[in-house]
């Protein structure tokens, strides 16, 4: 999470701390529409906090996004 805020002090021009207050703010609003199990795995993701790793969770997002929509090929 610390790459991202840091990402979007750069680009935004933005102190740390408001940069922090965006990233949690666009989190929780991804975590708010996605499916249950989508969004907690998508906050796990940005915050670093997942046990499988970057690639085992974008795997599990996927899979879980395409099982929502009905198994949408290239998903």
């Amino acid at each position: 999470m610390e790459q991202l805020i840091k990402m979007v002090t750069e680009k935004a021009g933005i102190s740390e701390a408001q940069a922090k207050k965006a990233v949690d703010a666009v989190v929780n609003f991804l975590k708010d529409k996605m499916p249950a199990g989508v969004g907690s795995q998508v906050e796990s993701f940005v915050k670093g906090s997942g046990t499988t790793g970057a690639s085992g969770t974008l795997d599990s997002i996927k899979n879980g996004i395409s099982g929502k929509l009905g198994g949408v090929a290239g998903l």
